[in-house]
């Protein structure tokens, strides 16, 4: 009852990039009583076990400030889930931004608690109408590429008011579980924490569900864990199979305590049995009302930072561009030729690899949205990589408007897919079947090679290490501000969109551009959301949910390889006001037409 089912090598020997639909992950089934088990799916921007639709990523959908927003994309991720066999999704993730190097930030709600609290609770709302909730990653998971290792050291007072207050208001509306998380807090790992797994969350906040580890490397001491709060093991039964069997024996765990965590899982398996049964059939998958919702999300994400006015002259006044009149929107009908520019623009870009990438049947890139968009209306759309500045330059000249697509990818930021495991954490592992020695050791190969690449770039490129991870940079890629620099000079009507989950700095040439649209990881719609804002047929209506400094020195000290660092009271917008400087765009900033 207290692990999952799965084969440890099966698990360990499925593909690290996640770009396959993922197996339901059971654990807890008990047939014989009718206990269908926790079956697991992960789900901050979609269902990850099939074919789905794909949302923008949390911190896009942040931007909406509109919880009833968010509570109907939990709801559609809930039922897609229950018409492909699971009954749990592994969502919200509720951890603060508080540093913009932080991979995982897309899957956030961004930098104040408060506001993560509410859009965490209305997507609880929404999933719990057909699935189990599970809240994570609990607590103080904050950077990536060392959370397996990362010691927190924080003041009782400042986990209290800034690290778990969203937690708290998350778990008044009664989630199925909540995931502890890798990383240790004040010298515990968070799977082996008393203080936050009893004396807060069970305790102090009452929490009636079960706790669950993050899967494979959570747990260094299964009886510590138990001991601690910890009711079930994912995915595999490495601490709490034969080993917590003797541990009970041995009297080192009560059973009391077993019962406890066993009760809560039930109780929660009894709970859910009959949610929401007649709306999971296999036609609410991706179907034509989720796709809206995903297109409506990611049109009002969409956050306007700057839409300055721009004359060029005779031949603007001729097309009727010219005179006092904002960059945006575009009129079609004054448009000839539209210069699209730059890699992003034509390749499908809705967020990192990791465990919360989600297949769906299509994706819009923005050129194919503006393309949509503009052609039936006889407006050209021409496209350029951007490979080269000089030749994007040259094609931006002859356009009317130029469109630059930059940002990142999944190789930029996101999850540490590939990361190593923690050291000696082999010794807690059964020996590998003789069958499945051949593919592990093929996997290891592959998996030593990836990390001695992407070591030697890292040597090269502050943006370059481990796909997904902690970002080493703040600032776009050098060749991307280049092509912005070189774009807006032979075109002065040009357009940055930024691909991002996270705040970027911009201060090479954000005032050389006369508009900047943040468009996210918007979904498999997002080109047609960015189409519909851009043309005018909808009116940004997005707010940053973080500050953008101008500076990284206006920051938290962050360091991706730290396996220690000591979290203050002030972060984002809060520690810009303390130090007394004006943001780049302070938290909440955005404009409209």
């Amino acid at each position: 009852m207290l692990a999952g089912s799965a084969d440890f090598y099966d698990f360990a020997l499925a593909s690290p990039s996640f770009e396959q639909p993922r197996p339901i992950v059971v654990a807890a089934a008990v047939p014989r009583f009718g206990l269908p088990g926790i079956r697991f799916t992960d789900g901050p921007r979609g269902v990850t076990a099939g074919v789905c639709t794909c949302f923008p990523v949390p911190i896009a959908r942040a931007a909406t400030f509109d919880y009833k927003l968010e509570e109907q994309i939990g709801e559609a991720i809930g039922r897609e889930a229950r018409a492909l066999g699971a009954n749990f999704v592994a969502a919200p993730c509720l951890n603060l931004l508080r540093h913009p190097a932080w991979g995982r930030a897309q899957e956030t709600y961004g930098e104040n608690p408060g506001h993560v609290g509410e859009m965490g609770a209305a997507f609880v709302r929404g999933l719990q109408r057909h699935a189990m909730a599970c809240v994570k990653h609990y607590a103080c998971n904050n950077q990536d590429n060392t959370r397996y290792l990362l010691d927190v050291r924080i003041s009782e007072e400042v986990l209290e008011k800034v690290y778990l207050p969203h937690f708290r208001r998350v778990v008044e509306e009664q989630p199925a579980s909540v995931m502890a998380a890798y990383n240790r807090v004040n010298g515990e790992y968070c799977a082996e924490n008393p203080f936050l797994l009893t004396t807060v969350l069970k305790e102090r906040w009452g929490f009636a569900g079960f706790v669950m580890s993050d899967f494979v490397f959570a747990i260094r001491d299964g009886v510590k864990a138990i001991n601690a709060g910890l009711d079930l093991e994912m995915p595999s039964p490495l601490f709490m199979g034969l080993r917590l069997k003797k541990a009970v024996v041995k009297g080192k765990v009560s059973l009391a305590r077993v019962d406890d965590a066993v009760c809560r899982i039930i109780g929660q398996q009894l709970r859910f049995a009959t949610v929401g049964d007649a709306e999971h059939g296999p036609e609410v998958v991706a179907c034509e009302r989720h796709r809206a919702l995903a297109r409506e999300a990611a049109t009002r994400a969409i956050v306007l930072l700057r839409n300055e006015v721009v004359y060029e002259g005779a031949r603007a006044a001729r097309t009727g561009q010219g005179g006092a009149r904002p960059t945006l929107p575009l009129d079609p009908a004054h448009l000839n030729m539209v210069a699209v520019i730059g890699r992003l623009a034509a390749v499908p870009n809705t967020g990192d690899r990791g465990s919360s990438n989600v297949i769906s049947p299509y994706v819009v890139t923005p050129l194919e949205g503006l393309k949509t968009a503009l052609e039936p209306q006889g407006v050209r759309v021409i496209y350029d990589s951007g490979r080269s500045p000089m030749r994007a330059a040259a094609l931006a000249a002859e356009a009317d408007a130029a469109i630059v697509v930059v940002g990142y990818d999944y190789r930029d930021e996101g999850e540490a897919v590939g990361a190593p495991p923690p050291p000696g954490f082999w010794r807690h592992l059964p020996p590998p079947p003789p069958s499945k020695l051949p593919r592990l050791a093929r996997q290891l190969w592959r998996l030593a090679g990836s990390q001695a690449a992407a070591r030697r770039a890292a040597a090269k490129d502050l943006h370059s290490h481990f796909p997904g991870g902690d970002r080493r940079a703040l600032t776009l890629h050098e060749e991307d501000e280049d092509l912005i620099l070189a774009v807006a000079a032979a075109k002065p009507r040009t357009i940055v969109v930024l691909m991002c989950g996270s705040p970027v700095l911009m201060e090479r040439w954000r005032e050389k551009v006369p508009a900047i649209l943040i468009l996210w990881y918007p979904g498999m719609d997002g080109g047609h959301a960015l189409a519909d804002i851009v043309l005018g047929k909808r009116a940004p209506s997005g707010r940053l949910p973080f500050a953008i400094p101008t500076s990284a020195d206006h920051l938290p000290y962050f360091d991706p390889d730290a396996v220690e660092v000591e979290y203050g009271p002030l972060h984002g917008q809060a520690l810009l006001d303390h130090l007394g400087v004006k943001a780049a765009f302070p938290c909440g900033f955005g404009l409209t037409y």
